[in-house]
């Protein structure tokens, strides 16, 4: 328990000193000046398991299940119940305790699959279609197999159980198995071999070498023998997951308190596991198209400056979508409230055709006078400490309450102030500070024994809640959105996250720092985020924080905007540079023209790739996909895919590999196998399998796309709002058969969950002497604006004739020519490259000879 009195109040005095030794932390961090160096924040001291107290369990006697089994193993209970073909649910609990379901469950009923239980002397089988599980009787143990009866996953010697209190599980390895996920982890992409832990803190400018990060995301994936499982630890508590990392042929996973309930899923491929794992935790939602867009922000922005650099953004005809506020534009830093003049800009935006973020954070000023603290204390909706006295920390605002957002009541009310920012035009809610970050607590949290009490008045502590607490505050901004603005399609944007937050939320990589580690670490920090179900991910473009030696000089931010431009989520941010000491901005014209140019290029070419990045996430709402992809995803077969970090997919097609190291200007290029691949500039075509050497100037970033493929286009445009989508162009990579099955709706509201939207299958084949274009409505349901397509097709020859029936296409001399007809083509001899235009009510095959 805390110590009271003076012991408290030094304890307090420390942790400022600490505080203003380092950094004060935090997405707006104060910034000390430019000789103090920088520190991030990390948790107490790691809690070890003791491996000389285990206790090994036996099972004295079971009971059926409708949908498994029922252990008795003395002291605690054993629960297997199959909730799926490949998905079983493993726990062990004290006598008496229920089952532990987490907020991170989004589907809590199950279909129970058909399967066969068996009984023997040594062991009791559970069978499905696709998974079998052993549950050995003495020691308790329990062994995955697949159809084919092989191992896939088994309990290793120390086993499962408790050890003072902490759930643990044991799971043999041996030196072939790879491990990735884990949600936001720093280093690299392959978890193998690595200490990792779950408690989320706000670590202000972390390194490759930080163990604890943002969120808590407590599920990865193992892959051995070319084959895929998965396993979520549902665990609220801070958790440790030693993967190898002591020796070869085991690892294992505990937390410091709480139950021992874990999901296993049998893929065998990686999307299978992260669609399971996405059912049962929620699949994320398709977004807005605006929020796909590119956003900038800065911490620090003036009204003017936020008018002014969007302006510019559109003076300079770089593409823009949103401006993101951030605490100065509340009144005192008390969240829900305006200063006036930050009011005055956002008009001014909105009237420019901007769209606007506000950042909010959980922490309410202790103010008398102050509507939210007046409502939270007559309501009683604040976090306590262990006497029932209200807990107050510093943050932004001073002293500060913390709501207690374990209750539905406290969700509720938070969700309907979000009016004060959504009815004022605000389009999407940044929450940060989340974790919760408290600058004077220990380290920067509020004390492990604060109190939440939960709906039912049971009591739980911080050390159970915190890993929950923004993932709970995202459930509720999410909740706002649908309560203010009925019928218009959430965004949020996190900094904090448990398992089952993707359903609610976007999430940034936190306070990175302005230097080449950062650049390269983002790259396999994105990717194990998204395969661990969080598609809509990003990191601040060109770095947050600033210190001598760590701002992005011409060179990085052009890198830097390479990737940014590609990444799910886009946003240029930083901190503010003239509390840093550092002068200059790092908006892409302070950088010069030539990587203003890059930068205009880049970006420009997000927005042609939108509607091919709208349909990845629409992807990613149905099967938990990433839009990111480490290799690994899609090559699983290709073992030379399984380290690979400075390369990824860019949805299904795209294939990105950045330079991420200062001073290159090539580099090598791995082409996975099984594939065909077009250098995108170039158009020479490469087999898989093999490793080239690409050039990359600086205004060069290497891409590749696979052969048979067809990537979805608009023309440039300076915001989503800009123009209608009226011609769609269809960027055809073909050796001989490509389709794609294009997805459409209104990109704005809720209507698409009514069944409006539409569903387009385009397929072009090579048939003998001719190419044929053929098109399929598979669902018509939504008003579309597209008249037309331009079927473009790379290497292609000068045809003789193009033909729909009867009707035949007539050639034109320039593109610009085509884009006035309703029909007709044109054929680039130059860069070899055929374009069609195609109405879109055609329903006759065009034919090209």
């Amino acid at each position: 328990m805390r110590k009271k009195g003076k012991s408290l109040s030094l304890s307090k005095k420390l942790a400022r000193a600490t505080i203003c030794l380092s950094l004060l932390t935090g997405t707006a961090a104060g910034v000390l000046p430019a000789t103090v160096a920088f520190a991030e924040t990390q948790p107490e001291a790691d809690t070890p398991l003791n491996k000389q107290n285990l206790q090994p369990l036996s099972v004295q006697s079971l009971e059926s299940l409708d949908n498994g089994v029922k252990l008795n193993l003395g002291d605690y209970q054993g629960f297997i119940r199959l909730f799926s073909e490949d998905m079983a649910k493993i726990s062990v609990v004290k006598n008496g305790e229920d089952e532990f379901i987490s907020p991170g469950i989004a589907k809590k009923d199950w279909k129970t699959p058909k399967f066969t239980s068996k009984e023997t002397d040594k062991e009791y089988i559970l069978s499905t279609s696709e998974l079998t599980v052993k549950i050995n009787k003495q020691p308790f143990g329990v062994k995955f197999l697949d159809k084919q009866g092989n191992v896939i996953n088994e309990d290793a010697a120390q086993g499962v159980g408790y050890e003072n209190g902490k759930p643990y599980a044991f799971k043999k390895t041996d030196s072939t198995e790879n491990f990735y996920g884990f949600g936001e982890q720093s280093g690299g992409l392959n978890k193998r071999g690595k200490s990792l832990g779950m408690w989320n803190t706000d670590a202000y400018s972390y390194n490759k070498n930080t163990k604890y990060l943002y969120t808590s995301i407590p599920f990865f994936i193992g892959l051995k023998d070319k084959k895929a499982y998965g396993i979520f630890f549902d665990n609220t508590f801070r958790s440790y997951y030693e993967m190898a990392s002591e020796k070869d042929d085991y690892y294992y996973f505990y937390a410091n308190g709480g139950t021992l309930t874990y999901y296993f899923i049998n893929g065998p491929e990686i999307g299978d596991v992260i669609d399971r794992y996405t059912e049962l935790t929620g699949k994320s939602e398709t977004p807005p198209m605006w929020s796909l867009g590119f956003h900038q922000s800065k911490w620090g922005y003036t009204p003017e400056e936020l008018v002014d650099v969007a302006k510019t953004y559109r003076e300079k005809k770089i593409p823009l979508d949103t401006m993101h506020f951030d605490i100065d534009y509340m009144d005192g830093y008390r969240v829900f409230t305006w200063n006036d003049q930050y009011k005055q800009a956002l008009k001014t935006l909105k009237n420019e055709g901007f769209h606007a973020i506000t950042i909010n954070d959980p922490a309410v000023k202790q103010d008398e006078n102050y509507r939210m603290y007046q409502e939270g204390t007559a309501n009683d909706y604040w976090a306590k400490n262990p006497d029932g006295s209200t807990f107050f920390g510093d943050v932004w605002p001073g002293r500060s309450a913390f709501p207690n957002f374990l209750k539905s009541d406290v969700r509720n009310w938070w969700a309907g102030n979000l009016g004060t920012l959504l009815n004022e035009g605000v389009d999407g809610i940044w929450n940060d500070m989340n974790e919760p970050a408290v600058f004077d607590g220990p380290f920067h949290t509020a004390p492990l024994d604060t109190v939440f009490e939960s709906d039912n008045g049971e009591k739980k502590l911080h050390t159970e809640v915190h890993n929950l607490y923004g993932h709970l505050e995202t459930e509720a901004t999410y909740n706002g959105f649908l309560k203010n603005k009925p019928n218009t399609r959430p965004f949020v944007l996190t900094r904090d996250m448990y398992a089952g937050t993707q359903r609610y939320a976007a999430l940034w990589t936190g306070d990175n720092v302005s230097n080449w580690e950062h650049l390269q670490m983002s790259i396999p920090m994105n990717a194990n985020v998204g395969l661990s179900g969080v598609p809509f991910v990003g990191n601040d473009i060109g770095g947050f924080a600033k210190s001598p030696g760590n701002v992005p000089t011409p060179e990085l931010f052009a890198r830097w905007i390479e990737v940014g431009a590609f990444l799910p989520f886009a946003r240029d941010h930083y901190d503010n540079s003239a509390k840093s000491g550092l002068a200059g901005g790092q908006e892409p014209w302070n950088f010069g023209k030539e990587v203003e140019d890059i930068s205009r290029k880049y970006i420009s070419m997000r927005y042609e790739l939108l509607p091919y990045l709208y349909n990845q996430f629409k992807e990613s709402a149905e099967n938990g996909q990433p839009v990111q992809q480490p290799l690994v995803y899609q090559f699983q077969d290709d073992a030379k895919t399984y380290n690979i970090e400075d390369q990824f997919m860019f949805g299904d097609s795209v294939m990105l590999a950045p330079v991420v190291k200062e001073g290159q200007t090539s580099r090598e290029v791995y082409l996975p196998a099984g594939e065909t691949w077009v250098d995108y500039w170039t158009g020479k075509s490469y087999e898989g399998n093999q490793t080239i050497t690409v050039k990359a100037d600086l205004g060069t970033l290497p891409i590749f796309v696979k052969n048979n493929s067809i990537i979805p286009r608009q023309e440039v445009e300076q915001s989503t709002d800009e123009k209608k989508l009226e011609n769609l162009i269809l960027d055809t990579y073909l050796d001989d058969t490509a389709s794609y099955s294009f997805y459409e709706d209104d990109a704005a509201t809720m209507d698409y969950k009514n069944g409006e939207f539409n569903i387009t299958e385009f397929k072009v084949d090579k048939k003998g002497n001719h190419i044929e274009f053929e098109q399929d409505k598979k669902a018509q349901n939504y008003a579309s604006d597209i008249k037309s397509y331009t079927l473009k097709l790379h290497d292609a020859e000068q045809p003789k004739k193009i033909q729909a029936a009867k009707h035949k296409y007539d050639q034109v001399d320039s593109l610009e020519q085509l884009n006035q007809q309703e029909s007709g083509y044109y054929f680039d001899s130059a860069e070899h490259v055929l374009y069609v235009k195609i109405p879109a009510d055609e329903d006759r095959s065009v034919k090209i000879q």
